[in-house]
Formats: structure tokens, sequence, C-alpha cells
């Protein structure tokens, strides 16, 4: 879970840097067809999820 959350940051993260540059990744092109907001909003969701799970895989593994 650890390491999906790290993915999925990562790639919400070097989305947001893509597309100030005017690239995306392949995976993701289809994030911006419903309009700017919502490929921003779809953007930060990776990162907050990506983060939630990173954060809650390590109280996991302390716990176990």
């Amino acid at each position: 879970m650890k390491q999906l959350g790290i993915s999925m940051a990562l790639f919400g993260i070097g989305s947001f840097v893509l597309n100030l540059m005017h690239y995306e990744f392949r995976l993701l092109m289809w994030i911006d067809q419903w309009g700017r907001g919502a490929g921003i909003a779809i953007r930060a969701g990776l990162i907050v999820v990506g983060a939630a799970l990173f954060f809650f895989g390590m109280k996991k593994e302390k716990e176990g």
C-alpha cells in the first residue's frame, strides 16, 4: 500500500510539473478532457490519495 501511495503521489506531482510545460504523461492524457479545473482537481486528488495511502501504510507497518 505504501508503494502504491508513493507512485500515485509522484504521478500527480509529475503531472502538475509537466502540465506547466505543456506536456503530459501518456497514462494521464485523459485528465484535461473535462477542462482545466477538472484536470487540476484530479491531479490534486492523486497527490492527496497517494499521500494518505503512504501514511496509512506506514502506520500499519509500525503496528504489525
